[in-house]
């Protein structure tokens, strides 16, 4: 199957740095907030990147994280671990542990994952495991099931990094996991494929009937509107928020690796302002819904 996205050519050409400077909030940001979805990528020698991965990006160490996570107004963050580290979560974890109140993670293992590591990963922080067959160095569905049984009894969710155009073949299977699931980039489908499409319904259904959650993140790896405002992806996050504003988290997805016009991640925040125009709502989106999924 074919998977839209907007970005640079698969390579390990360099990719564009984030901005500096964030958009000031156009919405009063409340206490507790939590961008749920970023990256990290160290600086320093000694993490290798995987021969498979689909991109290089530039070092987004620690220090550059938790500064734009204060300039964006945020209190707390989700890390996840990034495809070009495969399933070396060493630096991942090594964040993790300095910040024990602030930050949670979601790491990526493969099948040969010890009970010992997952139990080390939890102490840090780690709450979920992601699936991603967008880019290279990801684990793939094929490990899904068995790794979901693995990290039920801990309370950890699933990640997916997928295009839901796959989920109606795969929802037999996805229904029968036995822990809580949550798609990336509200489901990485080219909104002009319009919110009828059998893909963006099984995400309704699997969201709004089943218990799913989704990320309200990554609307420029969606949109097809060229401009900054994404105001093509504002039908799609409304229904989404609509059909389970207790199951939606936002996630600004810095340092927006893989793309060929860097967004600026203070305007990606403000686009809550328009999706969820309810500041209660909006509370519930970037407080209290990552409070109970990630156990801050």
């Amino acid at each position: 199957m074919d998977h839209f996205t907007p970005d640079i050519p698969r390579s390990t050409a360099q990719c564009l740095a984030p901005l500096e400077q964030l958009e000031p909030a156009s919405f009063s940001v409340p206490p507790g907030a939590c961008d749920t979805h970023a990256h990290v990528i160290a600086e320093a020698a000694g993490y290798p990147m995987v021969e498979s991965r689909s991109y290089t990006p530039p070092p987004a160490p620690e220090e550059k994280y938790l500064s734009m996570l204060s300039a964006d107004g945020m209190s707390r963050g989700v890390l996840v671990q990034i495809s070009v580290y495969g399933s070396d979560n060493r630096y991942l974890l090594e964040v993790l542990k300095r910040h024990p109140e602030q930050l949670r993670g979601v790491a990526v293992v493969t099948e040969e994952v010890t009970d010992q590591q997952l139990a080390e990963m939890h102490a840090a922080g780690v709450r979920g495991l992601r699936i991603n067959v967008l880019f290279g160095g990801g684990t793939g569905f094929d490990a899904m099931e068995r790794l979901a049984a693995r990290i039920a009894p801990m309370g950890w969710h699933m990640q997916f990094l997928m295009d839901v155009r796959q989920l109606p073949e795969l929802m037999p299977r996805m229904k029968k996991l036995p822990c809580p699931c949550i798609v990336d980039h509200m489901g990485h489908m080219p909104v002009a494929l319009g919110l009828d499409h059998p893909g963006f319904q099984a995400l309704l259904y699997m969201v709004g009937d089943y218990g799913w959650w989704t990320k309200l993140s990554g609307a420029y790896r969606i949109s097809e509107s060229g401009q900054d405002n994404y105001a093509d992806v504002v039908p799609l996050a409304q229904k989404l928020i609509e059909t389970a504003p207790d199951r939606m988290v936002w996630g600004s997805d810095w340092p927006h690796v893989s793309v060929a016009r860097m967004p600026d991640t203070g305007r990606l925040r403000n686009l809550l302002a328009t999706w969820a125009p309810d500041e209660q709502i909006r509370k519930r989106i970037l407080v209290d819904n990552p409070a109970r999924l990630y156990g801050f």
